[in-house]
């Protein structure tokens, strides 16, 4: 049993999965989470149909065997045009971990990527991620969806977007600072 610091009794949440073993698996995690407001749909359509109806706190999809179905389904989720809630956090369950299909999951617009076999705990924590460090949501060139920048880079280089400055890399801007340091020292 995993230690939870959170009561999950009043959440709703939808399971995309279109393997039925996979599904009663996960509904049997969740349910051990207290979680009991659980609702399924098995490809695409019915899943987006269940998303407008049911309006749940949480999606969980599956890749699905449909090409690309998890992904398009992600897709229709993040619609403002269409989507009732396209800031509901989705987390994205697959078999595929190779990176290429994380980068395409993550530029869908899922909020979590969980790689199946997974546990408990690792679906606990995914969902603990999504409520202590939300994200927030970002609109640009054919994407709505969750920050893809997860870590916080202090940047020491120029700011290009400012002018047409060459990038300098990290040992030219140590460089810089031991000069800079040094002349600094001698004045």
């Amino acid at each position: 049993m995993v230690a939870m610091a959170y009561n999950f009794k009043k959440i709703t949440v939808l399971i995309v999965e279109n393997s039925t073993a996979m599904f009663d698996l996960t509904y049997g995690v969740l349910k051990q989470f207290g979680i009991t407001d659980i609702h399924s749909a098995f490809d695409v359509e019915s899943g987006f149909n269940k998303f407008q109806d049911v309006q749940p706190d949480l999606v969980l999809i599956d890749w699905l065997d449909e090409k690309d179905g998890g992904l398009r389904l992600t897709k229709k989720i993040r619609n403002p045009d269409s989507s009732h809630n396209p800031f509901a956090p989705i987390i994205m369950m697959t078999g595929y971990s190779q990176k290429r299909r994380v980068l395409m999951a993550r530029d869908s617009g899922i909020t979590e990527f969980l790689v199946k076999p997974y546990t408990a705990k690792t679906l606990y924590d995914k969902i603990e991620a999504i409520i202590e460090r939300p994200r927030n949501f970002v609109k640009a060139n054919g994407f709505f969806g969750p920050d893809r920048r997860r870590k916080k880079v202090n940047y020491m280089g120029q700011d290009r977007r400012q002018g047409k400055s060459k990038p300098r890399t990290p040992a030219q801007i140590a460089k810089e600072r031991r000069e800079r340091a040094k002349s600094e020292g001698n004045a």
